[in-house]
C-alpha cells in the first residue's frame, strides 16, 4: 500500500470537524447579526397586542372562523366579554337571540369552541346567580367597563358610541371622551 493510500482515513474525520466547525461559526455568526438587528419599522403596543387579546397562532384559525360567522351578522363580542359556560351554550343553540341559524360543522364548531374556551372565563357562580346569556347581565362585561354608565338594555350597535373600530373587532381604540379617562 502507498503512503498516499493510508493518509485518506485520517485526513477524513479532520476534514468532516473543519466543515462541521465552519458552517457552526457562519451560522452563529448569522444569528448573531439578526438579534442584534435594529426594526425597521416601530410598532406600537396597540399593534403588537392587537384588537382585543393577544391570540397565539394556534387559536388564530378558530378566531378568524368566529367572527367569519358571527361578524357577518352583529358586532363580534370578544370572549371575555361573556363566561365559557354562555360560549358553549350559544354555540350548541340553534335559536340564536330567537333567530333560527344552521349549527356549525365540524371542524369549524371545533375551531370556535377552542378559541372562545381559550380566551373567555369559566363562569364561577354564585349560588343566587345564572349564567348570563346577555352582555348587560355579564359581571364580566360590567368589570371590564368599571366606570361607565351604560344604557339599559345594551345593544351590540352602541359599542360603536365609544369603540369606534368594534366592527374591525377593534376594542382597543376609543372615542376621545374615553382615550384619557381615569
Amino acid at each position: 500500500m502507498s503512503y498516499l493510500a493510508r493518509q485518506k482515513p485520517r485526513q477524513f474525520p479532520v476534514l468532516v470537524f473543519l466543515a462541521i466547525l465552519l458552517w457552526s461559526l457562519a451560522t452563529g455568526w448569522g444569528l448573531a447579526l439578526m438579534a442584534n438587528a435594529q426594526p425597521t419599522t416601530k410598532v406600537s403596543i396597540s399593534d403588537a397586542i392587537g384588537t382585543v387579546d393577544p391570540v397565539t397562532p394556534r387559536y388564530k384559525l378558530g378566531e378568524e372562523t368566529y367572527l367569519e360567522n358571527c361578524a357577518s351578522c352583529h358586532i363580534a363580542v370578544p370572549p371575555a366579554v361573556l363566561p365559557t359556560q354562555t360560549w358553549q351554550h350559544l354555540l350548541q343553540d340553534p335559536q340564536h337571540y330567537g333567530v333560527s341559524l344552521s349549527p356549525l360543522g365540524d371542524p369549524s364548531l371545533l375551531l370556535v369552541w377552542n378559541y372562545l374556551r381559550a380566551y373567555s372565563r369559566p363562569q364561577e357562580q354564585a349560588a343566587d346567580e345564572q349564567t348570563p346569556y346577555r352582555v348587560n347581565d355579564s359581571r364580566y362585561f360590567r368589570a371590564l367597563h368599571p366606570r361607565v354608565k351604560l344604557p339599559r338594555p345594551i345593544r351590540m350597535s352602541s359599542c360603536v358610541s365609544c369603540h369606534p373600530g368594534a366592527a374591525q373587532y377593534n376594542f382597543r381604540r376609543l372615542t376621545a371622551e374615553w382615550q384619557n379617562a381615569p
